[in-house]
This record gives C-alpha cells, structure tokens and sequence, in this order.
C-alpha cells in the first residue's frame, strides 16, 4: 500500500467511525496533488461501498481567507448522496467527530458544464439555485489540521442539507443570508461573500472538476461555499439559513 491509499484508508476509517486520527502532514510537506489524490482514493472507497457522486463542493471562497492561506485559487471536495441530509430532517451528531455548519447556496446543472468557460456560460447552464447548509468535520485529533490534509479530508466536507429549489432567474449576486441556531441569529452574511459573486465559484468549480477527469454532468449539485464563519452545533438544536429571495434550509440535531 502507497502512501496516498494509506492515508486515504485511514481517513476513510476515520468517517465511517467518528474517530480522531493523528495528523500525518504536520510540517505540510505533502504537495496538494497529492492531497487531492488521497481525497479521490478516499471518496473511491466510499463509491466501491455502493455510494454515488452528485456533485462538488467549494471551499475558501473568501478572498480574504485564501490570502490568509496563502492561495491563489479555492479548493474543492467530493459529495456523495450518502453526504445529504433530507431537508428539515435530523443529523446524528454522533456521526461526526468536530462538526460545524455553514450558510450557502446550492446550484443545480441542467447540462454539463466543463473547462474552462464564461460567467454567461455557467449561469446558462443553471437549472435551479436554493438556499443550503453545509455541514463539516475535520477528523483530526484536537482540531489541528494542515491544508493540505484539509484537502485530503474531503476539504472537510461531511453532509449538506438543500432548501427548496428556486428559478435560476433570481438574481443571486448579493443576497442576505442569516445563519439561526435555536432561533438565535450567529451569522449574518452576503452572497457576495463568495468570490464577489457565486457564479464564480460555480465557473471555478466546472474548471477544477474537469481538470480532476471527473467534469460536472447534467444534474450534478455544486455547493458554492461558505458565506461567513463555521458555528459549532450540538445536540438538541434547530440550525437554519434563511436567505433572501430564495427561503430556508433546515436540520435538527440528534445524539
């Protein structure tokens, strides 16, 4: 076993049984391919196990937070059906090892959508748009993590949950968005967070999915990343986003 199925393995071990591992890139040594790499092995034992692809998910959408990180572009993930919650439905938090949740929006394809292309291109390529909550985890011990072993856990991506679908028409450039846990507003947020614009996140994520061998297919889901900061949620809680124009999504929290 190389070093990329070992890792992959063990963070695979590491979902599937809410553990903490060890970090295994403490000094970052390990190149982002190889990151990716260890990504796509992991999701591969998950599809050997009967799960499929729906679609991507964005991170360090921020501005901000990619100079912070010292990027030049966002990274990405991998969902699975396995991945999504029903809408208003429970989450186990029992499932999950350091789980958070944050406010975004969700596209929908209507055609593929490949390479590199056009914000006018990706927009026509949109079949519906609705608010969405995403739910992530880091499997490392103590919540010490690298990026690149951010990258390699699925850019710690664990679940989503997606609102009612609404017309692609809506303008979505710059919508308020309220993150609620137990009624209590915790974040409050833009989508023009998002890159300055969603469909840029979108056009990032046909240009890096193709890039990957795996190109966006007609009615592949793509997460467009988070609007502000992650909240920590626990059992017993009611998490919501509300986002202007477009409604709610919604999960309770069980143990």
């Amino acid at each position: 076993m190389n070093h990329i199925e070992k890792y992959a393995t063990l963070l695979d071990d590491a979902a599937l049984n809410a553990q903490e591992v060890e970090q295994f890139d403490k000094d970052s040594t390990l190149s982002l391919g190889d990151a990716y790499a260890i990504q796509a092995a992991s999701i591969k034992l998950r599809l050997e196990r009967g799960e499929h692809r729906v679609g991507v998910k964005m991170g360090f959408t921020s501005r901000a937070k990619m100079i912070q990180m010292g990027l030049s572009d966002v990274i990405w993930g991998r969902l699975t059906n396995q991945m999504r919650v029903a809408e208003g439905g429970a989450v186990e938090h029992s499932r999950y090892v350091h789980p958070r949740v944050e406010p975004e929006i969700a596209f929908l394809l209507k055609k593929p959508l490949v390479g590199n292309i056009s914000n006018a291109e990706a927009l026509a390529a949109v079949e519906a748009i609705a608010p969405a909550l995403e739910i992530i985890d880091s499997r490392y011990k103590d919540f010490r993590f690298t990026l690149p072993e951010v990258i390699a856990d699925n850019a710690s991506s664990s679940g989503f949950v997606i609102g009612d679908w609404a017309s692609q028409k809506i303008d979505f450039s710059n919508l308020g968005m309220v993150l609620s846990i137990d009624g209590e507003v915790k974040q409050v947020g833009s989508t023009a967070a998002l890159l300055g614009n969603p469909v840029r996140s979108l056009v990032a994520a046909a240009r890096l999915a193709a890039d990957a061998g795996e190109p966006l297919e007609t009615g592949s889901i793509v997460m467009a990343g988070g609007a502000t900061s992650a909240e920590w949620f626990f059992p017993g809680q009611y998490v919501s986003v509300d986002v202007q124009k477009l409604g709610r999504a919604s999960f309770h929290v069980s143990a």
